[in-house]
């Protein structure tokens, strides 16, 4: 049995599977390639790409300082190159949060900033093609979101999943508040035996934060209110009925003291209206008909603690004034504690983001369809890395179906027709769908059948494509094949739903490693044919028959090779009695002459 110990020979070209080759082929005309984020000179770029046989053209500029460093002169070349080579261009926008948040928070100023500045790639995007609908891609969101993970119900042994970690947003000011699921220690009551912990989940956290939020205010309106009290008790009974030019020394500054409990009072109900007229935009309706009924109780004691004179009402009962305060605190801290209809200052970061950046994608997509009419650039709104805001299927599918809502609503105030404006939105409103953004879930433990989960859920939406492969941990981009997303059930859920735009393979990081064009490992991931009638000869056996060879050894069985170490004595040395002259030693360079 010696021949088991031969060399095999290595895997034919052949062979269906040879190389990274994926398992679902995809034309060549459907592959595109983008250019360097790093240089304002997209022209080169794109005659780098063009020169390589690449018929879609990605610009790629998500710097906003460097964009802005493109004339609009090139912008119009690279559509006359496209012409001449009869290649397709597509444009990803610079990297602006779309719903305003900043490093300082969120603000409406910035959110309008950011529409306009989006707005305006747009309208330049728009000279790279003005007769087509080129997709311009833009990030959903740049801030931290939501993590799940995945979670084996104890009780049914069911497998589901379970938020690990969400981001919390102040509606107010705009801050982020982390919220982590956790196992928390705390006194337990006396008499049960045993100390332990319960896990909190952030769905608990956020309830916490809620309720700790207006139960600190009202707390801090009570305390305030306390002093007010406190002097009005020591000295109200020292000075009333008495007349102020009939007072003693003593009494007049008893009356100076009961009028400080006035100013704490009235300090009081300023913060106060503040903290209702807070409530009240935050609250759903059963919470505002609650704080309207508190509302009408505080007027009714309000009027006992005042009397008309000279048409206005001036307070005369503070002990009045005080107990219609009070009354008013106790029935907000009723309202805030009822989950059902408490007013909600923090709230989950997608949620917000979603109402935010919907507004200002709806925003730029309109004032494109006004420009531009049927030819406008498609609004093409991509999933960013997985843990950021909106970065899951169904968060995108949401932002996308709020936003052509919003769009319809804001078309037919300015006088579009509902069908009008309805068939506008689905075509110039959809999703960019990156294969390794969303691979980057692998690393929270979830396996392959969510990334196809994932695919079928966003595919109806989808109107361009990143094909980029990883290994799920951190964001890369390897050509298709490369990594371990599971590229063939993807790409069969986007064409089963009808997908028809093109799949771009983000390179650039794999050029600066490996200082080669990956277009070719593209080709050979998706198995390309050569020829356009999708029969054999593929780009995944070609690759054999150029014997390229990846790993790094460079080319085997060279030429050279055979002259030298070819069969037969002629191939030998002169010196040991072959054809070759000696001239110096192939051991250490010396010359034999």
């Amino acid at each position: 049995m010696a021949y088991e110990s031969f060399y095999q020979g290595t895997q034919s070209s052949l062979d269906p599977q040879y190389g990274n080759f994926v398992g679902y082929r995809v034309p060549a005309g459907q592959l595109g390639a983008t250019t360097s984020i790093q240089t304002a000179n997209q022209v080169r770029e794109v005659t780098n790409l063009l020169n390589q046989g690449i018929k879609n053209v990605e610009v790629s500029v998500i710097q906003p300082e460097i964009f802005e460093m493109i004339p609009d002169q090139h912008l119009k070349e690279i559509n006359r190159l496209s012409k001449l080579t009869g290649s397709e261009t597509s444009l990803h926008a610079p990297m602006i949060e779309p719903s305003g948040f900043t490093q300082q928070g969120w603000s409406e100023i910035e959110r309008e900033s950011s529409e306009r500045q989006l707005a305006e790639v747009i309208e330049r995007s728009h000279q790279l093609n003005p007769q087509g609908n080129i997709p311009v891609t833009m990030h959903s969101s740049a801030v931290p979101g939501t993590e799940y993970m995945p979670w084996k119900d104890p009780e049914t042994g069911k497998m589901t999943e379970i938020p690990k970690k969400m981001i919390a947003v102040n509606k107010e000011t705009g801050e982020l508040m982390p919220l982590i699921r956790e196992e928390r220690f705390y006194p337990k009551e006396i008499g049960e035996g045993k100390f332990g912990g319960k896990v909190y989940t952030p769905e608990e956290e956020l309830n916490i934060a809620n309720h700790s939020y207006w139960d600190n205010k009202l707390s801090q309106l009570v305390f305030y209110k306390n002093g007010g009290d406190e002097l009005l008790d020591k000295y109200h009974l020292l000075v009333e009925g008495e007349k102020k030019e009939l007072m003693t020394g003593e009494q007049k500054q008893a009356w100076n003291l009961r009028s400080n409990a006035m100013i704490y009072f009235e300090n009081t109900q300023m913060s106060l209206n503040s903290l209702f007229n807070q409530a009240y935009k935050l609250a759903n309706d059963g919470g505002k008909m609650e704080l309207q009924k508190a509302a009408e109780e505080f007027t009714k004691q309000y009027e006992k603690a005042t009397k008309n004179k000279e048409g206005k009402k001036i307070l005369t009962n503070p002990a009045h004034y005080s107990q219609a305060l009070q009354g008013l605190i106790n029935n907000m801290q009723a309202i805030t504690n009822d989950r059902d209809i408490s007013p909600k200052i923090y709230e989950p970061i997608e949620k917000f983001t979603k109402d935010k950046a919907s507004d200002t994608f709806s925003g730029v997509a309109l004032n494109a369809y006004k420009k531009f009419g049927k030819s406008a650039p498609i609004v093409s709104i991509e999933n960013p890395p997985y843990g950021t805001a909106i970065s899951t299927a169904q968060d995108l599918k949401d932002l996308v179906e709020i936003t052509r809502q919003r769009f319809v609503e804001k078309a037919k105030q300015q006088g579009m027709s509902e069908s009008e404006a309805k068939n506008a939105a689905e075509k110039l409103i959809g999703v960019t769908w990156d294969t390794s953004h969303i691979s980057m879930m692998r690393k929270q433990g979830f396996g392959p059948e969510r990334l196809i989960e994932e695919a079928k859920t966003i595919a109806p939406f989808v109107k361009h494509v990143h094909l980029n492969d990883n290994f799920g941990s951190t964001h890369t981009d390897l050509p298709p094949g490369m990594g371990s997303v599971p590229m063939k059930e993807v790409l069969k859920e986007l064409d089963e739903a009808g997908f028809k735009g093109k799949k771009v393979f983000e390179g650039g990081n794999f050029f600066q490693h490996f200082q080669t064009s990956p277009h070719p490992y593209v080709l050979e991931g998706v198995g390309s044919p050569l020829y356009s009638m999708m029969n054999a000869p593929y780009w995944n056996q070609a690759s054999g028959f150029q014997q390229g060879y990846f790993s790094g050894f460079g080319t085997y069985l060279p030429e050279q090779h055979f002259s030298i170490y070819g069969s037969g004595f002629s191939g030998l040395p002169a010196e040991l009695g072959g054809q070759i002259a000696g001239k110096q030693s192939r051991m250490s360079g010396t010359p034999m002459d």
